[in-house]
């Protein structure tokens, strides 16, 4: 029954993606925004995690948005990611390495290839933002191999779509359940890893500051960075507002802060260095905040300090 369950969801994604293949990048776009539309204005908000992303804006941001123009971002947010989808499809013939320097603009590029260039091993680090997927394939259109941490998916046909996917410029992926070993044997070897690292970590996780509040943020990449003395490129790939002939939106890939783990001998290192790519992750998003995952529960874990406040005041409550 799962595998009948597999095969059918596989057939769906692939006659979606032989849709998706045969329009433009500019109907994809405009499709793209009526799914919006429909997410945003018709599907019940319970479905959407509209109150999820809505409270998230707001502890990011405070009172900056009016009610409409938060409205307006959430709106933008799942324009962006259908975009990104309909991207993904028509990544493999639309970007190449003929035309990359047209479809993007760098920023700071010079800090990242320094950084690549250096002899040690590199840890490239983005969010949920902007369309992630295209940052690392430039990387490896350019020639600059890696390994990318991803979860695997439950329905094995979809996964190795995936898999191909990713592989068309060189890379290959590294199980974020199980793939450890293959993750340390490539920093030992001094090679690039890819990571997004944006996401809750839960009880276990360090506390730093984002947008103004403490969010439990994974351990792992200071710890790595500080073992194989590797680099921490913060980066992303933020659409612009701009078009290439072929209809391919063009996009900035810039690099937010090169963290060295030998500047943070000193104090708590794991902290700081989570705290460096957080703020360097945060200021990226504010550039374009309709760019952001913000239906993920950024702020679900609570410090114990503030769990035991919580409780306190549900109990001089009662």
């Amino acid at each position: 029954m799962r595998r009948f369950r597999h095969v059918a969801e596989y057939l769906v994604f692939r006659t979606l993606v032989c849709i998706v293949q045969a329009f433009s990048p500019v109907a994809c776009a405009r499709a793209a925004d009526w799914l919006a539309y429909l997410m945003c204005q018709v599907l019940p908000r319970k479905l959407t995690r509209y109150e999820v992303a809505r409270a998230n804006l707001r502890a990011a941001f405070g009172d900056r948005y009016s009610d409409l123009q938060i409205d307006a971002i959430i709106r933008r947010m799942w324009g962006h990611l259908f975009r990104l989808v309909g991207e993904m499809i028509h990544m493999p013939r639309k970007l190449r390495l003929e035309n990359i320097v047209e479809a993007v603009a760098f920023r700071a590029k010079a800090d990242v290839l320094r950084a690549l260039c250096s002899g040690r091993p590199v840890l490239l680090l983005s969010g949920h933002f902007g369309n992630w997927e295209m940052a690392v394939s430039v990387f490896g259109l350019f020639g600059f191999r890696m390994g990318l941490v991803a979860r695997e998916l439950d329905n094995p046909f979809l996964n190795r779509w995936f898999l191909r996917f990713r592989r068309y410029t060189g890379h290959r992926q590294i199980s974020k359940k199980g793939g450890f070993d293959t993750l340390t044997a490539l920093l030992e070897r001094r090679g690039n890893v890819a990571i997004l690292a944006d996401q809750d970590a839960g009880s276990n996780g360090v506390f730093v500051d984002f947008f103004g509040r403490a969010a439990s943020t994974h351990k792992s990449i200071a710890l790595l960075a500080l073992q194989y003395d590797a680099l921490i490129c913060v980066g992303c790939a933020r659409r612009l507002n701009e078009m290439l002939a072929n209809g391919w939106p063009r996009y900035e890939l810039g690099c937010e802060a090169v963290i060295d783990p030998r500047d943070f001998a000193a104090g708590d290192a794991v902290r700081d260095i989570t705290q460096e790519y957080t703020h360097a992750l945060e200021r990226a998003i504010r550039r374009a905040p309709e760019q952001y995952f913000w239906v993920h529960r950024r702020w679900k874990s609570v410090p114990r300090t503030g769990k035991r406040r919580e409780e306190a005041s549900t109990k001089r409550a009662g």
